[in-house]
C-alpha cells in the first residue's frame, strides 16, 4: 500500500499517471453505449450529417433540421464516422482528443517539477472528465473559451509572440461555431472587468490587431451562420432570439423545440459548481479565505478569479441551465490551484481524492455494479436481435438512442396506426415507452409480446410474426 502511495505522491509518475487517466477515459468511451437524450441525441445528428452529406444545416431527424446549436462538434463527430465508422469511441474521440490537448497545453503553467501535473489536475475535475467522453457541444465551448482568455493572457506579456494576438480572434470564431455568441458574453466581459481592476485598458487595446482580427473571426463563423439561415429560413431568429435571450431571461419561455424544460431552482449554478468540481472547489474556496491579500495583489491569480466565477455569476439568475455550464469555469479552477499548489499543506490528501474517483468510477463499471445504470438510459440493448425483415416503429416518440441504433429506421406512429398494423397482420416491433404502454388498450396489449425491455419500456413484436 505504501508503495502504491509513494506512486501517486512522484513526481516522476505525472507522466504515467496522466496518460493512465487518459486511458481510463478511452475505455469508458469505448464500452459504454450513447446514452438518451442529450448524447445520443447530437451523436444521431452527427450520423444524420454523414448520411445526408448535408454539412451545412445539422438535423435532429430526417426533414427535421437542429436549430439550436452550430455544428463545429457535429462536424467533429460526423468526420470520424466518415473516416473510422459510426461505433461510439470514434463519436466521441474529438472530445476526449480535445481534453489531452488542454490538459498538455496547461503544462505551460506548471509550477512543479513535472509539467504533467496541471493536466493531472484539470483531469480530476469530474465534470471536465465527464466531457472528455461526452458528445455535445460543451467541450468545444470550453476549449474555444480556453483559447480566447489564454491567448488574451499571452498576448499582454511583454514580447509576447505575434500568433497569441491572432489565436484570440480565431477562438472567438471557432467559440461561434461551437454555441454562438454565448462565448463572447463568457469572455468579453471577464475581460473588460480584469482590463478595469488592474488598469489594463489602454495595454489591451493596443496589444490586440483589432482590424484584421476581427476580419478573421468574421471569416471563420460568419460563412456559415448565412449559409445556414439561407439553406433553412428561420434559424437565426429561433437561435439568437430563442436559444440566447428566451432560454436564459424568460423562465415561461415555450419555444424549445429540440429540449426540455429545465426550471431549476434560483441560483443553483453555484451547487452545480461545488459539487461537479469537488475537491477542487472545497480546496479553492479555502485558497481564497486564506489567501485573498495575495491574490488581489496578483493580476494572473485576479484573471483567473474572475474569469472563473464569471460562468456562475452570469448563470445565477437563469432557471433554465443544467451542469454542463459549468464547464468552462474547469480551466481557470485548475490554473489557480496550480498557482497555489505549493501553499497548500494537504497536497496529498486533495489530490488522492481526485484521483480517487476516476478510479473508483472504473472499479463499479468493471465490477458491473454501473450495469444498471446505463442499460437504462440507453436503447443500445432492447434493439439487439432484432429480425431484420421486420420494420420498427415507435409509439409517439422516438429516443434518439433508438434512432441512432436503428440507423434512423425507427419510424413514428401513433395508437390509430398501430391499430391499423395490428389488423394488417404484418410482422413488425414497437418501441414503447414504460408510461404509454400502461395507458394502452388491452385488446392492443394482447396482440404484443415483449421482445426485450429495460425499466423505461422496451420492444414488443407483434404475436402474428411468430
Amino acid at each position: 500500500m505504501k508503495k502504491v502511495i509513494d506512486f501517486f505522491s512522484n513526481d516522476k509518475s505525472y507522466p504515467t499517471i496522466f496518460w493512465g487517466l487518459v486511458l481510463i477515459r478511452a475505455i469508458f468511451n469505448y464500452s459504454l453505449p450513447l446514452m438518451d437524450n442529450t448524447e445520443a441525441r447530437y451523436a444521431e445528428i452527427a450520423r444524420i450529417m454523414t448520411e445526408t452529406q448535408n454539412w451545412i444545416v445539422p438535423h435532429i431527424d430526417y426533414g427535421v433540421p437542429f436549430w439550436a446549436k452550430p455544428p463545429l462538434s457535429t462536424w467533429a463527430s460526423a468526420l470520424c464516422i466518415n473516416i473510422f465508422g459510426n461505433h461510439a469511441f470514434f463519436i466521441r474521440l474529438p472530445y476526449l482528443f480535445l481534453a489531452v490537448i488542454i490538459g498538455l497545453f496547461l503544462s505551460r503553467y506548471s509550477k512543479t517539477n513535472s509539467k504533467y501535473f496541471p493536466g493531472i489536475l484539470i483531469l480530476c475535475i469530474p465534470q471536465f472528465y465527464l466531457h472528455a467522453g461526452v458528445v455535445s457541444t460543451d467541450m468545444f465551448l470550453s476549449f474555444s473559451v480556453g483559447l480566447i482568455m489564454l491567448s488574451f493572457w499571452e498576448a499582454l506579456k511583454d514580447e509576447s509572440k505575434a500568433y497569441w494576438k491572432y489565436l484570440f480572434f480565431i477562438g472567438i470564431g471557432l467559440g461561434l461555431l461551437a454555441k454562438g455568441p454565448i462565448a463572447v458574453i463568457l469572455c468579453l466581459p471577464p475581460i473588460a472587468l480584469w482590463c478595469i481592476i488592474s488598469n489594463n485598458i489602454k495595454r489591451a487595446f493596443n496589444a490586440l490587431p483589432w482590424v484584421l482580427g476581427i476580419i478573421l473571426f468574421v471569416s471563420i463563423s460568419l460563412p456559415w451562420y448565412y449559409l445556414a439561415e439561407k439553406s433553412s429560413p428561420g434559424f437565426f431568429d429561433y437561435f439568437i432570439k430563442g436559444e440566447h435571450f428566451e432560454r436564459y431571461f424568460n423562465p415561461e419561455w415555450k419555444g424549445d423545440k429540440y429540449g426540455f424544460a429545465k426550471q431549476q431552482p434560483f441560483g443553483i449554478v453555484w451547487i452545480f459548481f461545488t459539487i461537479f468540481t469537488f475537491p477542487w472547489s472545497i480546496l479553492l474556496f479555502r485558497l481564497i479565505i486564506n489567501s485573498w491579500s495575495s491574490i488581489k495583489n496578483d493580476s494572473w491569480a485576479l484573471f483567473l478569479i474572475i474569469w472563473m466565477f464569471w460562468v456562475p455569476v452570469f448563470f445565477t439568475s437563469s432557471k433554465s441551465l443544467i451542469h454542463p455550464y459549468i464547464l468552462p469555469s474547469t480551466i481557470p479552477l485548475a490554473l489557480f490551484i496550480v498557482n497555489y499548489w505549493q501553499k497548500v499543506k494537504a497536497k496529498k490528501q486533495y489530490l488522492y481524492v481526485g484521483l480517487g474517483i476516476p478510479l473508483l468510477v472504473i472499479f463499479l463499471f468493471l465490477s458491473g455494479l454501473a450495469r444498471p445504470f446505463y442499460i437504462n438510459n440507453t436503447d443500445k440493448y432492447i434493439l439487439e436481435n432484432l429480425n431484420p425483415e421486420s420494420p420498427i416503429y415507435s409509439l409517439n416518440k422516438k429516443t434518439y438512442s433508438s434512432q441512432f441504433y436503428t440507423k434512423g429506421l425507427i419510424r413514428l406512429i401513433d395508437k390509430e396506426k398501430l391499430k391499423y398494423l395490428i389488423k394488417s397482420g404484418d410482422s413488425f416491433y414497437i418501441r414503447i415507452s414504460k408510461d404509454k404502454w400502461e395507458k394502452l388498450n388491452p385488446n392492443i396489449k394482447n396482440r404484443l409480446e415483449l421482445f426485450k425491455g429495460n425499466s423505461k419500456g422496451g420492444i414488443y413484436q407483434s404475436l402474428l410474426s411468430k
